[in-house]
């Protein structure tokens, strides 16, 4: 066994985390989901979504069986959605092509949709003790600072090198408790900003520290210009209930329940209301504008609110009000009561504009 393995199973088994939701199980659907989640997500944020998630689908089947609208409306508020989509994916193929039986190598498991090699050696280690690498972002940090990595570690001759060392630093034993110690490390005291050396193991031998590079390394991604794109959102509104459009599979919030963007050429929105959706609007009235960050761009967002005039019968569903219902001239359209939007699988920005909604005096019914 290599020192730096020996020391960081010694860490661990002292000081590293032994009490999340997911750890001490073998079970290959907990380990995968928790994997999943944890993907660009704090672990603060996704325990609550763990249990929830895993009350709503205990196992793989459950999962597959589940209308992927129910998927994405358990993800709502957790973000990167493609993950939810290709969780759900990844379920029917494990149950078609698999029997439902999950598989049992990091190889099998990296053919499923949303697996990457990283992910899909951690799930094996953890699930069936197979002896595999792995080089997610925390990974990749301790390994630049320890042994002075330079280079971007996203550039892909850095990232081969770091591929061949991390496995050569593999133990022949205890793998699962050596790949946590590796996350514990890096998610603990290997931080990005103020890291704790004083408490790390490789307190005396790490480069990047001996050599006063602890900011420089790992090396940032070099710098681009951010794009912005902006875009109009209607709000369309009757007494309690808003317009909500299924978003399309693919792209930003894709298979989530959002707000109906404007056409760019559309200049009275409440004509165009009539037009697409069969609904006689008051003119528009602006609401606060969001700025909403996304991994490539920003998306500046300014919400229109519309409410719906007339009688019964120029309102949502005819005066239906109990549960969400497609608008008859919008197959993609849903009347959402502001009551439940709780329950609706609904991106975070589009939720904080309709939080807003809440206020009575936005409404006449």
């Amino acid at each position: 066994m290599s020192d730096f393995a020996r020391r960081l199973i010694a860490w661990q088994r002292d000081h590293g985390r032994h009490d999340l939701p997911w750890q001490g199980s073998t079970d290959p659907y907990r380990i995968w989901l928790s994997e999943i989640m944890l993907q660009q997500t704090q672990v603060e944020t996704v325990i609550p979504y763990y249990r929830r998630f895993l009350a709503r689908f205990p196992g793989v089947a459950a999962l597959a069986a589940a209308p992927v609208e129910d998927v994405m409306a358990l993800w709502s508020g957790l973000g990167y959605y493609a993950r939810a989509r290709n969780l759900h994916r990844a379920a029917q193929r494990i149950v078609d092509a698999h029997g439902g039986i999950f598989p049992r190598t990091a190889a099998a498991i990296a053919t499923l949709p949303g697996v990457g090699r990283s992910t899909a050696a951690a799930i094996a280690a953890f699930a069936f003790g197979e002896r595999a690498a792995i080089l997610d972002g925390n990974v990749k940090r301790v390994l630049c600072r320890r042994f002075g990595v330079e280079g971007f570690p996203g550039a892909k001759a850095v990232e081969n090198q770091l591929w061949a060392l991390a496995e050569s630093l593999l133990p022949e034993r205890e793998v699962g408790r050596y790949i946590q110690a590796q996350m514990d490390l890096g998610a603990t005291l290997c931080t990005r900003a103020r890291p704790a050396c004083a408490r790390c193991p490789f307190h005396d031998d790490c480069v990047a520290r001996r050599d006063g590079r602890i900011a420089e390394l790992p090396a940032a991604r070099p710098r681009k210009a951010v794009p912005r794109r902006s875009a109009r959102y209607a709000v369309i509104v009757h007494e309690r209930e808003v317009l909500l459009e299924r978003r399309p599979p693919s792209g930003i919030w894709g298979g989530l329940l959002a707000l109906p963007e404007l056409p760019p050429e559309v200049e009275d929105a409440a004509c165009w209301a009539g037009t697409r959706f069969g609904l006689q609007c008051a003119p528009a009235a602006r609401l606060t504008p969001l700025r909403h960050t996304f991994t490539h761009f920003v998306l500046e967002m300014q919400p229109l609110l519309l409410q719906v005039e007339g009688g019964p019968d120029s309102g949502p569903g005819r005066g239906r009000r109990a549960d969400t219902h497609r608008v008859a001239e919008a197959d993609d359209a849903y009347w959402q009561p502001l009551h439940a939007l709780d329950d609706a699988a609904l991106p975070t920005p589009v939720r904080r504009i309709l939080g807003a909604l809440a206020r009575p005096d936005l409404f006449t019914g």
